[in-house]
C-alpha cells in the first residue's frame, strides 16, 4: 500500500485527500470530510489521533458514528467485497485459490454472528484481526455478542477501527508524487 507523504497529503485535490484516507479507514464519508477540513496534519498518527477523537468524542452525532463503522467490511464477508488491506487482513491469500471446506464452515457462522450482533447493536462488528486466522474470530464475535452493551460495542468497534488504520499506517509506503 502507498500513501502520499503528510506533506503531499496536505495539499492533494480532495478527491486524492479521500482516497488516501479512505485507504486508512475504509470509506466512511463523515470521517473523511472532517479530516479533509482539519488540514495541516504533522503527521498521519495526528491524522489517526483526530479520527479517534471524532469517532469518540462528541464531534460526531450517532448516526454519523454508524455509518463510520459501518464503512468496514464484515470479518468473513465474500472476497469480492473487500479491499486490498482487508483481504490480507482477514488471511485471504493474493493467490486465486480454491476456499476449502472448513473455510466455507467458519464463513458461514462468521455471516450468521455478523447478522445476530447487526440485528442486536444496529452496526457491524469490526475487530482489529491483526492476523489471527478466522476461525479464531468466532469465539470474539460470541463474546461481544453476549456483553449486551451497545455503547460499549459501539466504542470497542470504533477503538479496534482506529487500531487497524495505525496497523495499516505500519504496512505503507510513502510516495512524494
Amino acid at each position: 500500500m502507498s500513501l502520499p507523504t503528510i506533506e503531499k497529503l496536505n495539499t492533494v485535490s480532495e478527491s486524492e485527500f479521500i482516497e488516501a484516507v479512505n485507504t486508512l479507514f475504509e470509506t466512511a464519508p463523515p470521517l473523511a470530510a472532517k479530516l479533509l477540513a482539519r488540514r495541516p496534519y504533522t503527521s498521519y498518527g495526528q491524522l489517526i489521533d483526530y479520527a479517534e477523537s471524532l469517532c469518540l468524542g462528541s464531534e460526531f452525532n450517532t448516526a454519523e458514528k454508524l455509518e463510520v463503522i459501518n464503512a468496514h467490511p464484515r470479518i468473513g464477508e465474500n472476497k469480492g467485497n473487500l479491499s486490498a488491506m482487508s483481504l490480507k487482513e482477514q488471511g485471504y491469500s493474493d493467490k486465486v485459490t480454491a476456499v476449502s471446506t472448513e473455510d466455507e464452515k467458519v464463513n458461514a457462522r462468521l455471516a450468521e454472528l455478523n447478522k445476530a450482533y447487526e440485528a442486536k447493536y444496529g452496526f457491524k462488528f469490526v475487530v482489529f484481526v491483526a492476523g489471527r486466522p478466522r476461525a479464531q474470530i468466532i469465539p470474539v464475535i460470541e463474546q461481544r455478542l453476549a456483553s449486551g452493551d451497545r455503547d460499549a460495542e459501539l466504542k470497542t468497534g470504533i477503538t479496534d477501527m482506529m487500531l487497524i488504520a495505525r496497523d495499516r499506517l505500519k504496512k505503507t509506503t510513502f510516495s512524494s508524487l
